[in-house]
C-alpha cells in the first residue's frame, strides 16, 4: 500500500489554475500514477500529480504526457473513462462505501458514492458544482490519435463530499489515483497505489493507499 503525507496550503480552492500550480509546485506532496497492473494494455504515458490540503478542500492536480487526446463526453457523469482521464477514488471513513471522481482533459466530472462497481448513488449536479475544477485545454470534443499531448487537470474535493468533517478531519484517508483512457487509440489502465486482480478494475478499496493529513 502507498503512502503520502499530504501537506496544507491555505486557500487553495479558491486559486486560480496559475496560482494553484504554482502553489502546488512549491507546497505539495508530488507522485506518479505509473503503476501498470494489467500487462496487456502495457502503454504507460507519463503522469505526474501533486496533492495538498486546505481546511475545507483536498486538491489534486494532475500533468500528463503521451500519445492521443480523446474528449468525447461533454455533459457531467457521463463516459468520462473512455476518454483522457484523470481520476480520483478515496473511502468513506465511517462507513465502509467510497467515492469516485473521474475527469476528462477538458474538465466533464463524473462523481458518485459507492458500494461496489455496480451500486452507485450518482452525485446531484448541485453536488458537482462543488468541485472545482480545472484544465489547461480549451472545453470542446476533439479525439486525435498518434500525436503527444500534454495538458493538465485539477480538482478540488470538499471534505464533506467524502464523508470527512472539515472542522473534525481523520488523520488520513484512504485513496487511489488512476489515469486511463479506454477508447483512446493506446487504450491504458494505470493507479498510484497497485492493483492486483487479473482484469482492469479501480472499484477495489481494498487496495486503496493511504493519504496522511497534514496540519
Amino acid at each position: 500500500m502507498n503512502t503520502i503525507k499530504v501537506p496544507f496550503i491555505e486557500g487553495i480552492e479558491k486559486m486560480s489554475y496559475e496560482e494553484m500550480d504554482m502553489a502546488m509546485e512549491t507546497g505539495a506532496a508530488k507522485s506518479f500514477i505509473g503503476c501498470v497492473n494489467w500487462q496487456e494494455y502495457p502503454y504507460r504515458p507519463d503522469v505526474a500529480f501533486s496533492v495538498a490540503r486546505s481546511r475545507t478542500h483536498l486538491a489534486v492536480l494532475y500533468h500528463v504526457r503521451g500519445l492521443d487526446l480523446r474528449a468525447m463526453a461533454m455533459e457531467d457523469n457521463g463516459n468520462v473513462w473512455e476518454d483522457s482521464c484523470c481520476e480520483f477514488f478515496a473511502a468513506d471513513p465511517s462507513d465502509g462505501t467510497y467515492y469516485n471522481f473521474e475527469m476528462n482533459c477538458i474538465g466533464t466530472l463524473l462523481a458518485s458514492k459507492r458500494t461496489s462497481r455496480e451500486n452507485a448513488e450518482m452525485f446531484s449536479a448541485e453536488a458537482l458544482s462543488r468541485v472545482v475544477r480545472h484544465s489547461t485545454l480549451q472545453r470542446k470534443q476533439r479525439e486525435l490519435d498518434g500525436k503527444i499531448f500534454g495538458w493538465s487537470v485539477g480538482m478540488c474535493v470538499p471534505f464533506d463530499l467524502i464523508g470527512a468533517d472539515p472542522d473534525n478531519l481523520p488523520s488520513s484517508i484512504r485513496a487511489n489515483f488512476y489515469k486511463c483512457a479506454d477508447k483512446s487509440a493506446h487504450p491504458h489502465f494505470l493507479s498510484w497505489s497497485p492493483i492486483d486482480v487479473p482484469s482492469p478494475d479501480f472499484h477495489r478499496p481494498e487496495f486503496f493507499g493511504e493519504l496522511i493529513l497534514q496540519d
